[in-house]
């Protein structure tokens, strides 16, 4: 793999990242422009951005390295991420988008009347922001790791320092235009090297025959139903509590146009999970040998050059690599800005300065946690996230915009539940199932049974508190579920 050519591959996304960035300071004068890029975003702009910031390492390296490892099992990943949008177009977009608010823990004290609610929500963001934040910055480490040769740090490090510098610099307004951009970036750095890659393979011998690289016990027929159906649970209900997925909803005009929005985010994904889904089955016939080396992750990047010979395989490696940094660098910057507007409104007062000293702090503080760890997987990590964010907000969100009976103790309760149940699977999951291995599969997909508890707390205890039921209830919900044309 030629180096210069990723050097040159990653300095030219960076460098468009952040001239667009400032191009977006130009028009970003308003404490509304940082926070919700004053509400003005049109719905196929909006989604490009939200794909933009959707399509994270996870999805653009991940699912490839998940088919080459596990085979079918790893074909739910797309299928549940762009499901989840589904979910939030029935359940969420709209309303939200409604409530008028600038973060999740705004439409919380909004909704129930209560300070303590908004300090949990805001908790519950940071934290899911920060484990987000990390697998993006492990799968940069990978990146030029693999393609410049340079030590991991340097990969994590610089893509903290440019989302830091234009999140910083330009807020929401700046973030979209960015987002939009890299989206459409993405897309043509992973198709046309698969379209290239279909073309060229029947010239070349494959690494195992047809019946080695797809066994039947990589097949549908070998996946674990409890496995499989608690992921999905996972992926539908975690997209609903993203909170960087969820704030770019303020940035619509009205609840129609946040729909709107989300059924084109759902014809965008659909179009983009088609390519590294072809880009894993490839790797199992031509790169069977980076499950050994542990680098599954690495497929995407390193496939092209093997399959197609000369300065065209440099071409579409410079593409892939450019594609790659451009989703670490999204989906970094759109979590960045979720994260800067909780804690600057929280914490420094909601100022225009309190929201740029807020993103320094929400890029740094993962930096030194992906620096620490090591990667384990990047689709699988993020998955746990999602785990870890339908037992939490996602009970929360649905419960407060379609029942009128939820409390703030209640919606206290059911997230501290989810948060111990599954922080507990996921952090100590392999100390527990060591001593008790049968629970090994309830432990490493915990969502199955982490959101029902989080859900029936939420609602013994709500019932439990009527007496504490917020007085504007009817009046905000009214406001949730009316449309502006009939106001």
């Amino acid at each position: 793999m030629n180096a210069a050519i990723s050097y040159a591959a990653i300095a030219a996304v960076a460098l468009a990242s952040a001239l667009i960035g400032f191009y977006g300071l130009r028009v970003s004068r308003t404490t509304s422009d940082f926070y919700v890029a004053s509400r003005t975003v049109r719905p196929w702009w909006n989604a490009s951005a939200i794909g933009g910031e959707y399509l994270s390492a996870a999805s653009f390296l991940g699912i490839a390295g998940l088919i080459l490892t596990s085979g079918a099992g790893g074909l739910w990943f797309p299928i549940g991420y762009t499901a989840g949008y589904l979910m939030l177009l029935l359940f969420v977009a709209a309303p939200l988008r409604r409530s008028g608010a600038y973060t999740i823990p705004d439409f919380t004290e909004a909704r129930l009347e209560s300070r303590g609610v908004r300090l949990v929500t805001s908790t519950l963001v940071i934290l899911i922001g920060w484990f987000y934040i990390v697998p993006q910055l492990q799968g940069a480490a990978l990146a030029v790791r693999i393609t410049t040769g340079l030590p991991s740090w340097a990969g994590s490090l610089a893509v903290a320092v440019i989302v830091a510098v234009v999140v910083a610099a330009g807020g929401m307004r700046s973030i979209t235009f960015v987002q939009a951009f890299q989206f459409w970036l993405k897309l043509t750095a992973i198709a046309v090297p698969v379209i290239v890659l279909l073309i060229f393979v029947g010239g070349v011998e494959p690494s195992l025959a047809a019946a080695e690289a797809f066994p039947s016990t990589a097949g549908p027929s070998d996946l674990d139903p409890y496995r499989t159906v608690s992921l999905m649970v996972a992926l539908l209900l975690g997209t609903l509590g993203l909170p960087h997925v969820l704030v770019r909803f303020y940035t619509n005009p009205d609840g129609d146009a946040a729909r709107r929005t989300t059924v084109i985010v759902l014809a965008l994904l659909s179009v983009f999970y088609l390519f590294p889904t072809i880009f894993g089955l490839l790797g199992r016939a031509f790169a069977p040998d980076l499950v050994a080396s542990g680098d599954a992750d690495a497929l995407v990047l390193v496939l092209p050059d093997r399959l197609v010979p000369g300065w065209a395989g440099d071409v579409l490696t410079a593409l892939v690599i450019a594609g790659a940094f451009a989703a670490f660098l999204s989906t970094s910057s759109g979590l960045v800005v979720s994260l800067a507007g909780v804690i600057s409104q929280d914490l420094l007062g909601g100022s225009v300065r309190g929201f740029r000293i807020a993103a320094v702090a929400s890029s740094f503080v993962p930096l030194v946690v992906a620096l620490a760890t090591e990667s384990t997987g990047l689709a699988g990590s993020v998955g746990l996230v999602f785990a870890f964010t339908a037992s939490t907000l996602c009970p929360m969100l649905l419960l407060g915009i379609w029942w009128r009976r939820l409390t703030a103790r209640g919606a206290i309760s059911g997230m501290l539940t989810g948060a111990v149940l599954s922080g507990a699977a996921i952090l100590g999951g392999g100390a527990i199932a060591a001593a008790a291995p049968g629970i090994r599969p309830f432990l490493e997909q915990p969502a199955a049974w982490t959101v029902p508890a989080a859900l029936l707390v939420t609602v013994v205890v709500s019932r439990a508190d009527r007496r504490r039921r917020p007085r504007g209830t009817d009046a905000f919900l009214a406001r949730l579920h009316t449309p502006e044309r009939v106001r």
